[in-house]
């Protein structure tokens, strides 16, 4: 008996059922366009074998982690390594039988259609996953993984991935994507430029940082004009990697547009580190107005990811590092924040700003109208919290009537899980067919419009907003 019902998340009316079906059918084979996400482009560089199941489903995969976290399951335990080098559980068995038996606390969850999703469809597994299948489900999955079928490239490949943009720093030497370029591979992996590290002043080690990109860049990063020539140079190279993105993860949607020697003061006081929160905020909204002016410049989509309250727990923080499950989504506003960058450029026919949030009760009041009226606005899709059936639509509820379809950016995985990939881009094309499924049934659409515009949210529009 399959793990996935074939009409999972259509509607139950037999009508729009069968329409949602029609869609889907008319799109499910589509190639993945996954233009933003956090798999490790060294996987691809190397192309050896995925180390084990538990590497592969419970390590990398915050979503799981976090779960197993909040029923007292501690992190250590499920192998994650500590920032000291201190002891962790580095037997894969044992952690996998910890996921397994603890497996039902995902039952109703988005997590727990990805992951049966990739059972079924990527390792043919199809009865329920527990402390009794756990043996059998690692030994299937882990001879599996040892076969050339099951390297990363070899899955890319089969799962039908059109092209992958991965997450690098502005520091980083992009190593692994040169590597890529230079293998002869046919599959197309970029890179996206995040530099979130040599922006924001409140980043750990920020100084140094910015002492870095001096080293790198050639240029001198203790004044202003350096620093933003440092940027430029640095975009231009990520672009040679592929790049057609820049993504901004800041605690607020603040942008500014202050005058030159205001922002000269400022920039100051963040690299001698007397900066108050209140002007590193500044500061960060400064610069992504300097980025969407850049953007004007080279050409790469600018994405702004505000709102996630970073590394909520302190002793999760210093004990592993950032994105350890302790990102908490907070009050987010756009209408006046977004006001200085949109002021500047927010007429411009050639830019692009996607918009994405975790406050979902900015939808209908701020976003949607935002973006049914600046040209270079689009609303990322729901992201993180919100990646499910209910989340998407939550948004296409609150969006489509305001903005409609095309001031939006498709879908995008948002994953370091490499296998939920194709799962997560199946939800979003059953969760929008489903949607879309209710305005032809109510009249609200013709069928012959309906078939483009699942179209269009599975393939087109994302390929568009990202230039890809």
């Amino acid at each position: 008996m399959p793990l996935n019902d074939p009409d999972r998340l259509f509607p139950v009316e037999p009508r729009l059922r069968a329409i949602a079906r029609m869609l889907y059918d008319s799109v499910k084979d589509l190639p993945i366009v996954s233009p933003h996400g956090h798999c490790d482009p060294g996987w691809f560089a190397k192309n050896e074998r995925f180390p084990n199941p538990a590497e592969l489903f419970v390590v990398p995969d915050h979503y799981v982690f976090r779960m197993l976290a909040s029923q007292g399951v501690a992190l250590e335990d499920l192998g994650l390594p500590r920032v000291d080098g201190g002891p962790v559980e580095t037997d894969p068995r044992a952690i996998w039988g910890r996921f397994a038996e603890n497996y039902h606390l995902f039952r109703g969850t988005p997590s727990a259609m990805w992951l049966d999703h990739s059972f079924e469809h990527v390792f043919g597994l199809t009865e329920v996953l527990s402390r009794d299948t756990a043996e059998a489900y690692y030994t299937a999955i882990d001879a599996k993984l040892a076969t050339p079928e099951f390297l990363p490239r070899a899955l890319f490949e089969s799962f039908n991935i059109e092209v992958l943009a991965t997450t690098e720093g502005a520091l980083d030497d992009l190593a692994s994507h040169t590597a890529i370029q230079q293998s002869g591979w046919s599959g197309r992996v970029v890179t996206t430029y995040r530099p979130d590290a040599v922006v924001d002043p409140e980043f750990e080690g920020f100084a140094d940082n910015i002492a870095a990109f001096g080293e790198l860049t050639g240029e001198d990063t203790m004044s202003w004009t350096g620093y933003l020539a440092a940027h430029r140079a640095r975009r231009a190279f990520f672009k040679t990697m592929g790049a057609t993105a820049s993504d901004h993860g800041h605690p607020t949607a603040r942008t500014e547009d202050l005058p030159r020697t205001d922002v000269e003061r400022l920039f100051q006081k963040c690299l001698d580190g007397t900066a108050s929160p209140q002007e590193a905020d500044a500061f960060r909204g400064q610069m992504l107005t300097e980025m969407a002016r850049m953007s004007l410049d080279d050409g790469l989509t600018l994405q702004i990811h505000p709102g996630s309250r970073r590394n909520h727990n302190g002793p999760v923080f210093e004990r592993f590092g950032r994105d350890k499950g302790f990102d908490i989504p907070g009050r987010t506003s756009y209408v006046d924040a977004l006001a200085p960058l949109l002021n500047a450029v927010g007429m411009e026919p050639d830019l692009t700003v996607i918009v994405f949030t975790l406050d979902e009760t900015t939808y209908g009041r701020e976003l949607a109208p935002l973006a049914g009226a600046y040209p270079v606005l689009k609303l990322g899709p729901p992201w993180w919290f919100f990646d499910s059936y209910e989340g998407i639509q939550r948004f296409r509820e609150a969006t489509t009537e305001t903005c409609g379809f095309y001031n939006t950016a498709g879908f995008n995985d948002d994953t370091r899980a490499f296998c939920s990939i194709p799962a997560r881009h199946d939800v979003a094309r059953r969760s929008d067919c489903a949607y879309l499924a209710g305005l032809v049934g109510t009249g609200r659409l013709r069928e012959a419009d309906a078939i483009e515009v699942a179209r269009d949210l599975t393939y087109q529009l994302a390929k568009d907003a990202y230039g890809l």
